[in-house]
Protein backbone atom coordinates (compact mmCIF):
# COMPACT_ATOMS: atom_id res chain seq x y z
CA UNK A 1 0.00 0.00 0.00
CA UNK A 2 1.48 3.37 -0.99
CA UNK A 3 1.60 6.27 1.44
CA UNK A 4 -1.33 8.20 -0.07
CA UNK A 5 -3.65 5.20 0.07
CA UNK A 6 -2.50 4.48 3.61
CA UNK A 7 -3.36 8.04 4.65
CA UNK A 8 -6.88 7.82 3.23
CA UNK A 9 -7.36 4.38 4.78
CA UNK A 10 -6.39 5.73 8.20
CA UNK A 11 -8.69 8.74 7.71
CA UNK A 12 -11.59 6.40 6.93
CA UNK A 13 -10.75 4.30 10.00
CA UNK A 14 -10.60 7.46 12.14
CA UNK A 15 -14.06 8.45 10.93
CA UNK A 16 -15.51 4.99 11.59
CA UNK A 17 -14.19 4.65 15.14
CA UNK A 18 -16.03 7.86 16.05
CA UNK A 19 -19.23 5.93 15.32
CA UNK A 20 -18.13 2.98 17.47
CA UNK A 21 -20.04 4.26 20.50
CA UNK A 22 -23.23 5.01 18.58
CA UNK A 23 -25.12 1.99 19.91
CA UNK A 24 -23.57 1.99 23.39
CA UNK A 25 -26.02 2.93 26.15
CA UNK A 26 -25.99 6.67 26.92
CA UNK A 27 -23.86 7.42 29.96
CA UNK A 28 -25.55 9.25 32.86
CA UNK A 29 -26.00 11.57 34.41
CA UNK A 30 -25.48 14.46 32.00
CA UNK A 31 -25.86 12.52 28.75
CA UNK A 32 -29.14 10.88 29.73
CA UNK A 33 -30.37 14.14 31.28
CA UNK A 34 -29.83 16.02 28.01
CA UNK A 35 -31.42 13.15 26.10
CA UNK A 36 -34.45 13.30 28.40
CA UNK A 37 -34.79 17.07 27.89
CA UNK A 38 -34.80 16.56 24.11
CA UNK A 39 -37.20 13.60 24.46
CA UNK A 40 -39.65 15.76 26.43
CA UNK A 41 -39.35 18.48 23.79
CA UNK A 42 -40.06 16.04 20.96
CA UNK A 43 -42.98 14.30 22.69
CA UNK A 44 -44.66 17.58 23.71
CA UNK A 45 -43.86 19.37 20.43
CA UNK A 46 -42.79 22.31 22.56
CA UNK A 47 -39.54 23.70 21.18
CA UNK A 48 -39.30 26.91 23.18
CA UNK A 49 -39.40 25.48 26.72
CA UNK A 50 -36.81 23.24 28.37
CA UNK A 51 -37.96 20.87 31.11
CA UNK A 52 -36.01 18.53 33.39
CA UNK A 53 -36.83 16.88 36.72
CA UNK A 54 -40.48 17.61 35.94
CA UNK A 55 -40.02 21.39 36.02
CA UNK A 56 -38.63 24.37 34.09
CA UNK A 57 -34.92 23.96 33.43
CA UNK A 58 -32.50 26.85 33.00
CA UNK A 59 -28.95 25.63 32.45
CA UNK A 60 -28.03 25.06 28.79
CA UNK A 61 -29.05 26.87 25.58
CA UNK A 62 -31.54 25.24 23.26
CA UNK A 63 -29.71 24.34 20.03
CA UNK A 64 -28.41 20.82 20.89
CA UNK A 65 -31.89 19.93 22.14
CA UNK A 66 -33.51 21.26 18.97
CA UNK A 67 -31.17 19.18 16.81
CA UNK A 68 -31.67 16.07 18.94
CA UNK A 69 -35.45 16.51 19.09
CA UNK A 70 -35.49 16.80 15.29
CA UNK A 71 -33.50 13.56 15.06
CA UNK A 72 -35.99 11.92 17.45
CA UNK A 73 -38.86 13.04 15.23
CA UNK A 74 -37.20 11.55 12.14
CA UNK A 75 -35.71 8.32 13.52
CA UNK A 76 -37.60 7.73 16.75
CA UNK A 77 -36.40 8.04 20.34
CA UNK A 78 -33.31 5.87 20.71
CA UNK A 79 -29.89 6.18 22.26
CA UNK A 80 -28.25 6.18 18.83
CA UNK A 81 -30.56 8.90 17.47
CA UNK A 82 -29.56 11.05 20.46
CA UNK A 83 -25.86 10.65 19.64
CA UNK A 84 -26.08 10.90 15.85
CA UNK A 85 -26.40 14.70 15.38
CA UNK A 86 -23.51 15.34 17.78
CA UNK A 87 -21.24 12.90 15.92
CA UNK A 88 -22.19 14.45 12.57
CA UNK A 89 -21.38 17.93 13.89
CA UNK A 90 -18.01 16.62 15.08
CA UNK A 91 -17.31 15.18 11.62
CA UNK A 92 -18.25 18.54 10.14
CA UNK A 93 -15.65 20.01 12.50
CA UNK A 94 -13.06 17.57 11.15
CA UNK A 95 -13.92 18.66 7.60
CA UNK A 96 -13.52 22.33 8.53
CA UNK A 97 -10.26 21.47 10.27
CA UNK A 98 -9.11 20.01 6.96
CA UNK A 99 -10.27 23.10 5.03
CA UNK A 100 -8.59 25.50 7.45
CA UNK A 101 -5.29 23.59 7.54
CA UNK A 102 -5.26 23.28 3.75
CA UNK A 103 -5.86 27.03 3.37
CA UNK A 104 -2.99 27.74 5.81
CA UNK A 105 -0.53 25.07 4.67
CA UNK A 106 -1.10 22.17 2.25
CA UNK A 107 -3.26 19.11 1.61
CA UNK A 108 -1.00 16.65 3.44
CA UNK A 109 -0.97 18.69 6.66
CA UNK A 110 -4.72 19.19 6.26
CA UNK A 111 -5.42 15.45 6.00
CA UNK A 112 -3.32 14.69 9.05
CA UNK A 113 -4.88 17.55 11.00
CA UNK A 114 -8.27 15.89 10.51
CA UNK A 115 -6.87 12.45 11.41
CA UNK A 116 -5.17 13.75 14.56
CA UNK A 117 -8.40 15.46 15.63
CA UNK A 118 -10.53 12.36 15.06
CA UNK A 119 -8.12 10.10 16.97
CA UNK A 120 -7.64 12.33 20.03
CA UNK A 121 -9.10 10.29 22.90
CA UNK A 122 -11.45 12.86 24.35
CA UNK A 123 -12.96 13.59 20.95
CA UNK A 124 -13.79 9.89 20.58
CA UNK A 125 -15.06 9.69 24.18
CA UNK A 126 -17.26 12.74 23.60
CA UNK A 127 -18.80 11.06 20.56
CA UNK A 128 -19.86 8.26 22.89
CA UNK A 129 -20.75 10.40 25.92
CA UNK A 130 -22.43 13.13 23.83
CA UNK A 131 -23.03 16.47 25.51
CA UNK A 132 -22.57 19.96 24.03
CA UNK A 133 -18.92 19.62 22.98
CA UNK A 134 -19.23 17.74 19.65
CA UNK A 135 -21.64 20.42 18.45
CA UNK A 136 -19.51 23.23 19.79
CA UNK A 137 -16.28 21.88 18.30
CA UNK A 138 -17.79 21.75 14.82
CA UNK A 139 -19.42 25.17 14.98
CA UNK A 140 -16.37 27.00 16.37
CA UNK A 141 -13.81 25.75 13.82
CA UNK A 142 -16.33 26.43 11.03
CA UNK A 143 -16.74 30.01 12.24
CA UNK A 144 -12.98 30.52 12.49
CA UNK A 145 -12.48 29.21 8.95
CA UNK A 146 -15.11 31.48 7.43
CA UNK A 147 -13.86 34.55 9.27
CA UNK A 148 -10.34 33.68 8.10
CA UNK A 149 -11.64 33.56 4.52
CA UNK A 150 -13.41 36.88 5.13
CA UNK A 151 -10.04 38.46 5.95
CA UNK A 152 -8.39 36.90 2.91
CA UNK A 153 -11.09 37.38 0.29
CA UNK A 154 -13.42 40.03 1.73
CA UNK A 155 -16.48 38.10 0.55
CA UNK A 156 -19.88 38.70 2.11
CA UNK A 157 -20.78 35.01 1.96
CA UNK A 158 -17.92 34.05 4.27
CA UNK A 159 -18.81 36.86 6.70
CA UNK A 160 -22.41 35.66 6.91
CA UNK A 161 -21.31 32.02 7.29
CA UNK A 162 -18.80 32.94 10.01
CA UNK A 163 -21.46 34.85 11.95
CA UNK A 164 -23.97 32.03 11.45
CA UNK A 165 -21.68 29.36 12.87
CA UNK A 166 -20.63 31.67 15.71
CA UNK A 167 -24.32 32.10 16.56
CA UNK A 168 -24.83 28.32 16.51
CA UNK A 169 -21.91 27.98 18.93
CA UNK A 170 -23.44 30.61 21.24
CA UNK A 171 -26.81 28.83 21.11
CA UNK A 172 -24.99 25.66 22.12
CA UNK A 173 -22.94 26.83 25.10
CA UNK A 174 -23.25 30.59 25.62
CA UNK A 175 -21.25 33.73 25.01
CA UNK A 176 -17.87 32.22 25.93
CA UNK A 177 -18.04 30.30 22.65
CA UNK A 178 -16.78 33.53 21.07
CA UNK A 179 -13.47 33.34 22.96
CA UNK A 180 -11.61 30.93 20.63
CA UNK A 181 -13.13 32.62 17.57
CA UNK A 182 -12.14 36.13 18.64
CA UNK A 183 -8.82 34.88 19.99
CA UNK A 184 -7.92 33.23 16.67
CA UNK A 185 -8.86 36.14 14.41
CA UNK A 186 -7.80 38.90 16.82
CA UNK A 187 -4.51 37.22 17.74
CA UNK A 188 -3.46 36.94 14.09
CA UNK A 189 -4.31 40.56 13.28
CA UNK A 190 -2.70 41.97 16.43
CA UNK A 191 0.53 40.00 16.04
CA UNK A 192 0.88 41.23 12.46
CA UNK A 193 -0.27 44.77 13.33
CA UNK A 194 -3.07 44.73 10.79
CA UNK A 195 -4.99 47.44 12.57
CA UNK A 196 -7.24 48.33 9.63
CA UNK A 197 -8.48 44.77 9.40
CA UNK A 198 -8.82 44.51 13.17
CA UNK A 199 -11.07 47.58 13.36
CA UNK A 200 -12.79 47.05 10.02
CA UNK A 201 -16.56 47.82 10.00
CA UNK A 202 -17.19 44.23 8.86
CA UNK A 203 -16.87 43.10 12.48
CA UNK A 204 -19.75 45.37 13.49
CA UNK A 205 -21.81 43.76 10.75
CA UNK A 206 -20.71 40.32 12.02
CA UNK A 207 -21.80 41.22 15.56
CA UNK A 208 -25.21 42.38 14.32
CA UNK A 209 -25.61 39.21 12.27
CA UNK A 210 -24.75 37.07 15.29
CA UNK A 211 -27.34 38.94 17.36
CA UNK A 212 -29.88 38.37 14.60
CA UNK A 213 -29.09 34.66 14.33
CA UNK A 214 -29.42 34.03 18.09
CA UNK A 215 -32.90 35.58 18.31
CA UNK A 216 -34.60 32.12 18.44
CA UNK A 217 -32.66 31.41 21.64
CA UNK A 218 -33.41 34.82 23.13
CA UNK A 219 -37.11 34.51 22.26
CA UNK A 220 -37.36 31.06 23.85
CA UNK A 221 -35.68 32.20 27.08
CA UNK A 222 -37.86 35.31 27.23
CA UNK A 223 -41.20 33.53 26.93
CA UNK A 224 -40.26 30.70 29.30
CA UNK A 225 -38.65 32.76 32.08
CA UNK A 226 -38.67 36.56 31.70
CA UNK A 227 -42.42 36.62 30.98
CA UNK A 228 -43.02 34.53 34.11
CA UNK A 229 -41.18 36.04 37.09
CA UNK A 230 -43.42 33.99 39.38
CA UNK A 231 -41.59 30.78 38.42
CA UNK A 232 -39.18 29.39 40.99
CA UNK A 233 -35.76 28.77 39.40
CA UNK A 234 -32.57 28.10 41.40
CA UNK A 235 -34.74 28.37 44.52
CA UNK A 236 -35.89 31.93 43.85
CA UNK A 237 -38.42 33.91 41.84
CA UNK A 238 -37.82 36.66 39.30
CA UNK A 239 -34.99 34.82 37.52
CA UNK A 240 -34.29 36.25 34.07
CA UNK A 241 -33.48 33.72 31.37
CA UNK A 242 -31.83 36.45 29.27
CA UNK A 243 -29.58 37.57 32.12
CA UNK A 244 -28.62 33.97 32.80
CA UNK A 245 -27.77 33.46 29.13
CA UNK A 246 -25.68 36.62 28.75
CA UNK A 247 -24.05 36.67 32.18
CA UNK A 248 -24.70 34.07 34.90
CA UNK A 249 -24.31 30.99 32.70
CA UNK A 250 -20.78 31.97 31.61
CA UNK A 251 -19.37 34.96 33.47
CA UNK A 252 -21.13 33.87 36.65
CA UNK A 253 -19.34 30.54 36.47
CA UNK A 254 -16.03 32.18 35.62
CA UNK A 255 -16.23 34.53 38.62
CA UNK A 256 -18.04 31.85 40.69
CA UNK A 257 -20.81 34.35 41.40
CA UNK A 258 -23.68 32.66 39.54
CA UNK A 259 -26.21 30.11 40.75
CA UNK A 260 -24.00 27.23 39.51
CA UNK A 261 -20.58 27.18 41.20
CA UNK A 262 -17.39 25.16 40.93
CA UNK A 263 -13.88 24.78 42.35
CA UNK A 264 -10.95 25.82 40.19
CA UNK A 265 -7.42 24.46 39.86
CA UNK A 266 -5.13 26.52 37.61
CA UNK A 267 -3.14 23.43 36.61
CA UNK A 268 -6.23 21.33 35.84
CA UNK A 269 -6.10 21.53 32.06
CA UNK A 270 -2.32 21.06 31.88
CA UNK A 271 -2.57 17.54 33.29
CA UNK A 272 -5.97 16.89 31.68
CA UNK A 273 -4.38 17.25 28.24
CA UNK A 274 -1.92 14.45 29.07
CA UNK A 275 -4.72 11.91 28.66
CA UNK A 276 -7.40 13.84 26.74
CA UNK A 277 -5.24 14.42 23.65
CA UNK A 278 -3.66 10.95 23.64
CA UNK A 279 -1.86 9.56 21.71
CA UNK A 280 -0.74 13.04 20.58
CA UNK A 281 -0.48 14.84 23.93
CA UNK A 282 3.32 14.88 24.39
CA UNK A 283 3.67 15.96 20.77
CA UNK A 284 1.28 18.81 21.49
CA UNK A 285 3.41 20.05 24.39
CA UNK A 286 6.50 19.86 22.15
CA UNK A 287 4.60 21.73 19.44
CA UNK A 288 3.79 24.66 21.71
CA UNK A 289 7.34 24.89 23.03
CA UNK A 290 8.83 24.87 19.54
CA UNK A 291 6.22 27.29 18.24
CA UNK A 292 6.88 29.78 21.00
CA UNK A 293 10.66 29.46 20.70
CA UNK A 294 10.88 29.87 16.94
CA UNK A 295 7.96 31.96 15.78
CA UNK A 296 8.04 34.89 18.20
CA UNK A 297 11.31 35.98 16.63
CA UNK A 298 9.55 36.76 13.37
CA UNK A 299 5.78 37.11 13.92
CA UNK A 300 5.12 38.26 10.35
CA UNK A 301 6.41 34.98 8.89
CA UNK A 302 3.90 32.70 10.61
CA UNK A 303 0.16 32.39 11.15
CA UNK A 304 -1.20 32.92 14.66
CA UNK A 305 -4.81 31.81 14.31
CA UNK A 306 -4.32 28.40 15.93
CA UNK A 307 -1.89 29.60 18.60
CA UNK A 308 -3.99 32.46 19.96
CA UNK A 309 -7.36 30.78 19.40
CA UNK A 310 -6.27 27.90 21.59
CA UNK A 311 -4.17 29.93 24.04
CA UNK A 312 -6.92 32.44 24.83
CA UNK A 313 -9.37 29.63 25.57
CA UNK A 314 -6.86 27.55 27.54
CA UNK A 315 -5.88 30.49 29.77
CA UNK A 316 -9.49 31.56 30.34
CA UNK A 317 -10.62 28.08 31.30
CA UNK A 318 -7.57 27.61 33.54
CA UNK A 319 -8.44 30.80 35.43
CA UNK A 320 -12.09 29.81 35.73
CA UNK A 321 -13.44 28.29 38.94
CA UNK A 322 -15.65 25.91 36.91
CA UNK A 323 -13.60 23.24 35.12
CA UNK A 324 -14.44 19.95 33.43
CA UNK A 325 -12.18 17.85 31.16
CA UNK A 326 -14.37 18.11 28.06
CA UNK A 327 -14.24 21.92 28.02
CA UNK A 328 -11.00 21.88 26.00
CA UNK A 329 -12.47 19.79 23.17
CA UNK A 330 -13.56 22.95 21.39
CA UNK A 331 -9.93 23.91 20.64
CA UNK A 332 -8.75 20.44 19.67
CA UNK A 333 -9.06 21.33 15.94
CA UNK A 334 -6.53 24.13 16.50
CA UNK A 335 -4.29 21.78 18.51
CA UNK A 336 -4.50 19.20 15.71
CA UNK A 337 -3.47 21.69 13.03
CA UNK A 338 -0.51 22.92 15.07
CA UNK A 339 0.62 19.36 15.84
CA UNK A 340 0.39 18.29 12.19
CA UNK A 341 2.29 21.39 11.07
CA UNK A 342 5.05 20.70 13.61
CA UNK A 343 5.37 17.04 12.62
CA UNK A 344 5.64 17.80 8.92
CA UNK A 345 8.35 20.35 9.61
CA UNK A 346 10.49 17.41 10.86
CA UNK A 347 11.23 15.31 7.79
CA UNK A 348 14.32 13.71 9.31
CA UNK A 349 16.94 14.07 12.04
CA UNK A 350 17.46 13.35 15.71
CA UNK A 351 14.24 15.08 16.80
CA UNK A 352 12.14 12.83 14.61
CA UNK A 353 13.91 9.74 15.96
CA UNK A 354 13.23 10.87 19.54
CA UNK A 355 9.58 11.38 18.64
CA UNK A 356 9.46 7.89 17.16
CA UNK A 357 10.82 6.43 20.40
CA UNK A 358 8.36 8.49 22.47
CA UNK A 359 5.31 7.50 20.41
CA UNK A 360 6.38 3.86 20.45
CA UNK A 361 6.63 3.95 24.25
CA UNK A 362 3.19 5.60 24.47
CA UNK A 363 1.72 2.91 22.21
CA UNK A 364 3.30 0.14 24.28
CA UNK A 365 2.11 1.65 27.57
CA UNK A 366 -1.45 2.08 26.32
CA UNK A 367 -1.60 -1.50 25.04
CA UNK A 368 -0.21 -2.66 28.39
CA UNK A 369 -2.82 -0.54 30.18
CA UNK A 370 -5.60 -2.23 28.20
CA UNK A 371 -4.24 -5.66 29.11
CA UNK A 372 -3.93 -4.79 32.81
CA UNK A 373 -7.38 -3.20 32.91
CA UNK A 374 -8.90 -6.22 31.19
CA UNK A 375 -7.24 -8.50 33.74
CA UNK A 376 -8.54 -6.56 36.73
CA UNK A 377 -11.95 -5.65 35.31
CA UNK A 378 -12.79 -9.08 33.87
CA UNK A 379 -15.75 -8.12 31.67
CA UNK A 380 -18.68 -10.44 32.04
CA UNK A 381 -19.76 -10.09 28.41
CA UNK A 382 -16.55 -9.47 26.48
CA UNK A 383 -18.13 -9.16 23.03
CA UNK A 384 -16.28 -11.54 20.74
CA UNK A 385 -16.59 -9.39 17.62
CA UNK A 386 -14.91 -6.52 19.47
CA UNK A 387 -12.19 -8.86 20.72
CA UNK A 388 -11.48 -9.99 17.16
CA UNK A 389 -11.20 -6.37 15.99
CA UNK A 390 -9.00 -5.62 18.99
CA UNK A 391 -6.65 -8.48 18.10
CA UNK A 392 -6.50 -7.31 14.48
CA UNK A 393 -5.67 -3.76 15.58
CA UNK A 394 -3.04 -5.09 17.99
CA UNK A 395 -1.39 -7.16 15.25
CA UNK A 396 -1.50 -4.17 12.91
CA UNK A 397 0.45 -2.20 15.50
CA UNK A 398 3.27 -4.72 15.16
CA UNK A 399 3.38 -4.31 11.37
CA UNK A 400 5.36 -1.29 10.21
CA UNK A 401 4.65 -0.27 6.60
CA UNK A 402 7.49 0.49 4.24
CA UNK A 403 7.27 4.27 4.42
CA UNK A 404 9.40 7.12 5.81
CA UNK A 405 9.96 7.47 9.57
CA UNK A 406 7.43 10.30 9.94
CA UNK A 407 4.71 8.24 8.28
CA UNK A 408 5.56 5.28 10.54
CA UNK A 409 5.10 7.53 13.59
CA UNK A 410 1.71 8.71 12.32
CA UNK A 411 0.61 5.19 11.40
CA UNK A 412 1.51 3.74 14.79
CA UNK A 413 -0.16 6.60 16.68
CA UNK A 414 -3.43 6.25 14.77
CA UNK A 415 -3.47 2.46 15.24
CA UNK A 416 -2.90 3.01 18.96
CA UNK A 417 -5.96 5.27 19.13
CA UNK A 418 -8.03 2.72 17.22
CA UNK A 419 -6.87 -0.06 19.54
CA UNK A 420 -7.84 1.92 22.66
CA UNK A 421 -11.20 2.92 21.18
CA UNK A 422 -12.14 -0.63 20.24
CA UNK A 423 -11.47 -1.68 23.81
CA UNK A 424 -13.37 1.21 25.39
CA UNK A 425 -16.44 1.29 23.13
CA UNK A 426 -16.51 -2.38 22.19
CA UNK A 427 -15.75 -4.07 25.51
CA UNK A 428 -15.33 -1.83 28.55
CA UNK A 429 -18.23 0.64 28.35
CA UNK A 430 -20.89 -1.87 27.23
CA UNK A 431 -19.95 -4.02 30.22
CA UNK A 432 -19.71 -1.07 32.62
CA UNK A 433 -23.16 0.13 31.66
CA UNK A 434 -24.72 -3.03 33.03
CA UNK A 435 -24.22 -1.22 36.35
CA UNK A 436 -26.24 1.82 35.26
CA UNK A 437 -29.39 0.61 36.94
CA UNK A 438 -31.75 3.23 35.50
CA UNK A 439 -31.20 2.32 31.85
CA UNK A 440 -31.22 -1.38 32.65
CA UNK A 441 -34.45 -1.04 34.62
CA UNK A 442 -36.10 1.07 31.92
CA UNK A 443 -35.47 -1.50 29.20
CA UNK A 444 -36.53 -4.38 31.47
CA UNK A 445 -39.83 -2.65 32.32
CA UNK A 446 -40.52 -1.91 28.63
CA UNK A 447 -40.19 -5.63 27.89
CA UNK A 448 -41.92 -7.12 30.93
CA UNK A 449 -44.45 -4.50 32.18
CA UNK A 450 -45.17 -2.30 29.15
CA UNK A 451 -48.50 -0.93 30.36
CA UNK A 452 -47.68 -0.18 34.00
CA UNK A 453 -46.83 3.38 35.19
CA UNK A 454 -43.39 3.87 36.78
CA UNK A 455 -42.64 6.25 39.63
CA UNK A 456 -39.71 7.47 41.71
CA UNK A 457 -39.56 9.71 44.76
CA UNK A 458 -37.94 13.10 44.18
CA UNK A 459 -36.04 12.87 47.46
CA UNK A 460 -34.00 10.00 46.06
CA UNK A 461 -31.38 10.56 43.37
CA UNK A 462 -33.33 11.28 40.16
CA UNK A 463 -32.53 8.68 37.52
CA UNK A 464 -32.29 10.35 34.12
CA UNK A 465 -31.23 7.00 32.55
CA UNK A 466 -34.51 5.49 33.73
CA UNK A 467 -36.45 8.53 32.52
CA UNK A 468 -34.94 8.36 29.04
CA UNK A 469 -35.03 4.61 28.44
CA UNK A 470 -38.61 4.17 29.67
CA UNK A 471 -41.20 4.08 26.90
CA UNK A 472 -43.51 6.04 29.17
CA UNK A 473 -43.03 9.22 31.26
CA UNK A 474 -41.39 8.70 34.65
CA UNK A 475 -43.65 9.92 37.47
CA UNK A 476 -41.77 11.91 40.13
CA UNK A 477 -43.40 11.72 43.55
CA UNK A 478 -43.29 14.00 46.57
CA UNK A 479 -43.46 12.39 50.01
CA UNK A 480 -46.80 14.01 50.80
CA UNK A 481 -48.15 14.04 47.23
CA UNK A 482 -50.75 11.90 45.57
CA UNK A 483 -49.72 8.44 44.37
CA UNK A 484 -50.47 7.10 40.90
CA UNK A 485 -53.41 4.79 40.37
CA UNK A 486 -52.53 1.21 41.17
CA UNK A 487 -50.90 -0.87 39.93
CA UNK A 488 -47.66 1.01 39.46
CA UNK A 489 -43.95 0.25 39.72
CA UNK A 490 -41.70 2.09 42.16
CA UNK A 491 -37.97 2.44 41.38
CA UNK A 492 -35.98 2.86 44.58
CA UNK A 493 -32.79 1.88 46.47
CA UNK A 494 -33.06 -1.67 47.73
CA UNK A 495 -34.79 -1.82 51.10
CA UNK A 496 -36.09 1.76 51.00
CA UNK A 497 -39.14 2.30 53.23
CA UNK A 498 -40.34 5.66 51.88
CA UNK A 499 -43.55 4.13 50.51
CA UNK A 500 -45.92 3.76 53.44
CA UNK A 501 -49.14 3.05 51.56
CA UNK A 502 -51.34 0.08 52.14
CA UNK A 503 -51.74 -2.75 49.68
CA UNK A 504 -49.68 -5.49 48.16
CA UNK A 505 -46.04 -4.72 47.41
CA UNK A 506 -43.84 -7.16 45.52
CA UNK A 507 -40.20 -6.72 44.73
CA UNK A 508 -40.02 -7.83 41.09
CA UNK A 509 -36.42 -7.11 40.05
CA UNK A 510 -33.10 -5.86 41.42
CA UNK A 511 -30.26 -4.16 39.54
CA UNK A 512 -26.67 -3.47 40.42
CA UNK A 513 -26.03 0.26 40.55
CA UNK A 514 -22.93 2.43 40.18
CA UNK A 515 -22.48 5.98 38.75
CA UNK A 516 -20.48 5.12 35.62
CA UNK A 517 -19.29 8.68 35.04
CA UNK A 518 -17.31 8.50 38.32
CA UNK A 519 -15.10 5.43 37.95
CA UNK A 520 -12.74 4.45 40.76
CA UNK A 521 -9.98 1.80 40.98
CA UNK A 522 -12.00 -0.20 43.51
CA UNK A 523 -14.94 -0.42 41.18
CA UNK A 524 -12.82 -1.32 38.14
CA UNK A 525 -11.15 -4.12 40.09
CA UNK A 526 -13.37 -7.20 39.90
CA UNK A 527 -12.11 -8.39 43.30
CA UNK A 528 -13.29 -5.24 45.15
CA UNK A 529 -16.21 -4.16 42.95
CA UNK A 530 -18.95 -5.40 45.23
CA UNK A 531 -17.77 -2.97 47.92
CA UNK A 532 -18.72 -0.05 45.65
CA UNK A 533 -21.86 -1.40 43.99
CA UNK A 534 -25.28 -0.50 45.38
CA UNK A 535 -28.57 -2.18 44.53
CA UNK A 536 -31.75 -0.60 43.16
CA UNK A 537 -35.02 -2.44 42.94
CA UNK A 538 -38.39 -2.33 41.24
CA UNK A 539 -41.39 -2.78 43.51
CA UNK A 540 -44.81 -3.56 42.04
CA UNK A 541 -47.56 -1.92 44.09
CA UNK A 542 -51.13 -3.16 43.65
Amino acid sequence: MNYQKLTYTLLAAAVLINFSGLFVTIIGTDGTLYATVAKTMALNHNYTHLFAFGTDWLDKPHLPFWLTAFCFQVFGIHGWSYKLPGILCMLMGAYYTYLFARALYNKEIALWSAIILLTAQHIILSNNDVRAEPYLTGFIIASIYHFYKTNKENRTGHLVAGAFFAALAIMTKGMFALVPICGAIGGELIMKKRWKQLFHPRWIVAALLILLFITPELYSLYIQFDLHPEKIVFGQQGVSGLRFFFWDSQFGRFFNSGPIKGKGDKSFFFHTLLWAFLPWSLLLYATFMQWFRKNFRNPFAHEWYCFYGSLATFVLFSLSRFQLPHYLNIIFPLFAIMTAKYLFSLQSGATLRRINITQTIIAALLVLLVMVLSWFFQPEEPGWFSIVLLVIAGLALLWVPNVALLQKILYRSVLTAIFITLFLNGILYPDLLRYQSGSEAGRWINKNYPGIPVAQFRAEAYSSPLDFYLDKPLILLDSAGALPDRPFILYQPAGATRYQGKGDTTMIKQFDHYPISRLTPKFLNNATRREKVAVYELVLIR
